[in-house]
C-alpha cells in the first residue's frame, strides 16, 4: 500500500469570473483561499458583454464599454489592495475581456491551460430558462467548474 499524499494534486491555475457582484466576489475569495492552500495561480477575469443591442446603437456600445472599463478598474484596484494586505501571498493576474462571458472565460481558461474555473452563482431569473454562465461552462466540459453561491 502506498503512502497518502496530502494536497499535491490540486489545481495549479484557477480562472475566476468577476463582475463586481457579491456572488462573484465570493467566488474570488473561494478561489483565493484554494490558491493559497494549493500554491496555485489565480487569473481574475472581468468580461464586458456589449450585447447585440449595442451593435445596433453605437452610443449604447460606447456607454457599455465605458461602464465595463470603470467596473474593471475598480475591481483591479480592489484586488490589488486585497493582495497587498493579505497575510498569505497568492500569485494572481487581473484580465479584462470583451464578449459573451462564458465564451470569454473559456478562451482565457484554454489560453492559460487552467485546471479549474470558478464563478459565482447567477442571481438573474432569466438564467433558469436560457442557462447561466456556469451552465455553459459546464457544458463545454473542458475544466472542472465550481459555482459559488
Amino acid at each position: 500500500m502506498s503512502a497518502f499524499e496530502l494536497g499535491t494534486d490540486g489545481p495549479k491555475v484557477i480562472v475566476v469570473g468577476v463582475d463586481g457582484s457579491d456572488n462573484s466576489l465570493r467566488a474570488a475569495a473561494y478561489a483565493w483561499g484554494l490558491a493559497r492552500r494549493q500554491g496555485s495561480e489565480v487569473i481574475l477575469v472581468h468580461v464586458t458583454d456589449l450585447g447585440t443591442l449595442s451593435a445596433l446603437v453605437p452610443d449604447a456600445s460606447a456607454s457599455a464599454a465605458a461602464a465595463g472599463e470603470q467596473v474593471a478598474t475598480e475591481l483591479r484596484e480592489r484586488f490589488a489592495q486585497f493582495a497587498r494586505s493579505s497575510a498569505s501571498p497568492v500569485q494572481y493576474t487581473f484580465r479584462t475581456e470583451r464578449g459573451e462571458a462564458s465564451a470569454a472565460l473559456g478562451r482565457v481558461a484554454d489560453e492559460v491551460r487552467a485546471d479549474a474555473v470558478v464563478v459565482g452563482a447567477s442571481a438573474q431569473a432569466g438564467h433558469r430558462l436560457i442557462g447561466s454562465v456556469a451552465v455553459r461552462l459546464v457544458r463545454a466540459g473542458r475544466w472542472p467548474v465550481t459555482v459559488v453561491p
